[in-house]
């Protein structure tokens, strides 16, 4: 289950993005960075999520086990069946864009709106990482055109029916091409939570300003729309299956 609407996108591309060491890491402290400031308003703006599964507890119970019976170390290990500590969760990056124009929608997996990086909305995404893979899933975002940007939200949701992201360990990393990385952990635990808005970047008086939200609902798209006032229609969406 899921919700889409924007602009049907093409196939994936490549672009430069900064390779600083540096990070920044957004928290509820520091909330807010200015790209404009540290010189790196221009050029593609890579965002990234990855993400993995959190093993501790299932890790935690196994080494309890063997220090209280340490001849199971010897045994066959036992095949465990689909419980909370194995849960697979599909999570999707998205961005929800408003351009100064008053033209609005979203990019994302979902629907296949991949968007455009050298056309509206001048944010595209290069794909859907189902399996949670080691590069993640990227969406670029062509600050050479940021005087046609009024607002942009990052958000990432769970595609599935499975709410999981208390277990999951996700980051979004957003790569300047210039400057710092700038690192959103989605970190607090929200065990229903399907939906959360990770991160807003806002062209304000000509200074645009990346600043953290990491607000956690228990909806969809829909929620996030109606909960910064972005006011989309929204319908179902579905994704074909897929083989690993």
């Amino acid at each position: 289950m899921g919700f889409f609407d924007g602009l049907r996108g093409a196939g994936a591309a490549e672009f430069d993005a900064g390779n600083s060491t540096n990070t920044i890491e957004l928290t509820r402290r520091h909330q807010t960075v200015s790209l404009t400031k540290q010189d790196a308003a221009t050029g593609h703006l890579r965002v990234n999520l990855t993400w993995r599964m959190r093993t501790s507890d299932f890790d935690s119970n196994q080494r309890t086990s063997l220090l209280r019976h340490p001849f199971k170390a010897l045994r066959p290990p036992e095949v465990l069946g689909h419980g909370q500590s194995m849960v697979n969760v599909d999570l999707d990056l998205g961005c929800l864009y408003e351009l100064t124009d008053g033209t609005k929608g979203v990019v994302q997996p979902l629907g296949n709106y991949l968007g455009d990086v050298n056309a509206p909305p001048y944010i595209k995404l290069s794909g859907d990482d189902r399996f949670g893979s080691a590069s993640g899933e990227t969406m670029y975002v062509n600050l050479d055109h940021r005087d046609a940007i009024k607002r942009l939200l990052v958000f990432v949701y769970i595609y599935d029916q499975t709410p999981a992201f208390d277990r999951t360990h996700a980051i979004v990393t957003l790569y300047p091409s210039n400057g710092p990385r700038i690192e959103i952990g989605l970190d607090e635990r929200h065990p229903q939570a399907r939906s959360c808005a990770v991160v807003m970047i806002e062209n304000v008086k000509g200074e645009l300003l990346v600043r953290r939200e990491v607000k956690f609902v228990y909806g969809f798209q829909g929620e996030l729309d109606r909960l910064y006032g972005w006011g989309l229609q929204w319908g179902r969406g579905y994704k074909t299956k897929v083989d690993r």
